[in-house]
């Protein structure tokens, strides 16, 4: 395709989607070719395409070709990307197919809790020490966390969120909790050396290994088991359960809340936090394909709560998270880029592209008000 072709079709997309929109300038550069401005004022980006292939993508205006080519390294964006990204309905995004896929008899066969294995290793199976490259340094939290102000170190704002967590449970030394989703070991460790007995689940071979080389090296008693949730037991009841960002993954919101009942005491709470979406197809195919695959989806905050209302569980408090979580991705995707040197070299390119897209993309989503985040607590009568 000819680069004039692919000016020709950003120029008429370019009118038509900013006719009742605010201008957002920008430029594309196509390969060998000149810069072309779109827009009146200073570009705020460009998108220069490196091979025909990355062209033909920005001509087409389909939203995952987009982002595959900047994968592939056939696009790159210079300047503020998180303005791209923001801009992301700019491109189409309808792949009726790739959503089916999901409801094949071959995918439904393989069983729900299979196929959350399969989905979660997917995405958590990478190695440990590459989502240090960005995490907080002192927990090491893949959820959000609580700022003060929006220039908090990230490290305080996850310390906070650990402290607000073992608040809203009421739990003290010597109770049990239910950690569902152990990650990196952020609220395990926190919680146990409070001296909370903690038993955290995962789903994820690494992240299995990870914390069990944590917490025999600290010396703290948490007790690491690699089962779904829906199948795990317990002859005795918890005192409190913990699910930080796992809801997403646990989309059966009436089976999830049965069995919470099922594992805690009476009088006992229930903490959880996720980011949030008002409905549930809107997450991109990009994110169902490289980075959440599977049934995973975000939470539906009205159907969430029409099923507690459903349960024997009381809501006691919600509290809107989403600009905590802003600040959360801003925060990984500025660190993932001042480690893009040590990335590259130890995990490849196409990682660190793949991570940079999703993060700076979730920051864009959350500030725009695309994607929300809550935290809430649920009592058990």
């Amino acid at each position: 395709m000819a680069a004039t072709d692919t000016v020709r079709a950003l120029q008429r997309r370019y009118e038509t989607f900013f006719a009742s929109r605010p201008e957002m300038p920008f430029a594309v550069a196509t390969v060998g070719g000149p810069v072309h401005p779109f827009g009146t004022g200073e570009p705020l980006f460009t998108i220069r395409a490196t091979d025909p292939r990355g062209e033909r993508a920005l001509a087409g205006l389909d939203q995952f070709s987009v982002a595959v080519a900047y994968l592939q390294g056939w696009l790159d964006v210079e300047g503020d990307l998180a303005a791209a990204l923001k801009m992301r309905d700019f491109f189409n995004d309808f792949h009726p197919i790739a959503f089916l896929s999901r409801f094949t008899p071959g995918a439904l066969l393989k069983g729900r809790k299979e196929h959350d294995r399969r989905a979660i290793s997917q995405h958590y199976d990478e190695d440990s020490e590459f989502f240090l490259t960005f995490l907080d340094r002192r927990h090491r939290c893949y959820t959000e966390g609580v700022f003060a102000s929006d220039d908090e170190p990230l490290e305080d704002a996850m310390t906070r969120k650990m402290d607000l967590a073992i608040e809203a449970i009421g739990v003290r030394p010597g109770d049990r909790v239910l950690e569902v989703g152990g990650g990196w070991g952020a609220f395990a460790e926190h919680a146990a050396r409070r001296g909370i007995d903690v038993t955290t689940t995962t789903l994820a071979a690494e992240s299995e290994r990870y914390l069990k080389d944590l917490f025999v090296r600290e010396r703290l008693p948490v007790t690491v088991v690699r089962q779904h949730i829906f199948g795990y037991t317990d002859e005795r009841k918890f005192d409190a359960i913990v699910n930080m960002g796992v809801t997403e993954h646990l989309p059966d919101y009436r089976t999830t809340l049965r069995k919470y009942a099922e594992l805690l005491r009476p009088g006992g709470r229930v903490y959880l936090d996720a980011l949030a979406m008002r409905r549930k197809h809107l997450a991109s195919t990009f994110l169902k394909r490289y980075i959440y695959p599977g049934n995973s989806a975000p939470l539906l905050l009205h159907q969430y709560l029409r099923q507690v209302a459903r349960s024997p569980f009381e809501l006691l408090s919600v509290a809107d998270d989403r600009h905590n979580y802003y600040l959360t991705c801003r925060e990984w995707a500025l660190r993932l880029d001042a480690a893009r040197e040590e990335v590259v070299a130890r995990w490849g390119e196409p990682l660190y592209r793949r991570f940079r897209l999703f993060l700076w993309g979730s920051a864009a989503g959350f500030d725009t008000g695309l994607v929300q985040a809550y935290r809430w607590v649920l009592r058990l009568p």
